[in-house]
């Protein structure tokens, strides 16, 4: 599994993603400040790039417009970013936001692993079209 950057101030979320992806070779830093995400994928260099929706400063979708803003100046690395979002609802603002794939919280092991999986493949992980039990 690949290095993941977190970004979340919910030590719960936090939790649930290190325990999910716990064991062999994945690694999982977390970052409490959507403004702080940019900064970290410069020094981390992480595959994937988790969004909590409410980040207390810079929710989700605002973050991960940042990222490809600055991914598209040639600022950062362009990175895959799986939004967690709060509701089946939230697709609509997170398909406009550059994301590739999103998932609803409460999260399992099996759906982040698949998403995970599927945006590090190249395609788009949309939790109504994959779902997994």
């Amino acid at each position: 599994m690949p290095k993941v950057l977190l970004a979340t101030d919910a030590d719960w979320i936090h939790h649930d993603i290190d325990s999910a992806l716990a064991g062999g070779d994945t690694t999982v830093m977390r970052v409490r400040r959507g403004a702080d995400v940019v900064e970290a994928v410069n020094q981390v260099k992480p595959d994937v790039v988790l969004l909590d929706m409410q980040i207390g400063n810079m929710g989700g979708v605002a973050t991960c417009y940042t990222l490809r803003n600055e991914a598209g100046a040639g600022r950062i690395d362009d990175v895959k970013v799986i939004i967690l979002a709060d509701r089946p609802d939230d697709r609509w603002l997170i398909q406009g936001s550059g994301a590739d794939g999103w998932l609803i919280k409460p999260i399992n092991r099996l759906r982040l692993r698949k998403a995970i999986q599927t945006v590090l493949s190249g395609a788009i992980f949309d939790e109504e079209v994959h779902p997994v039990s």
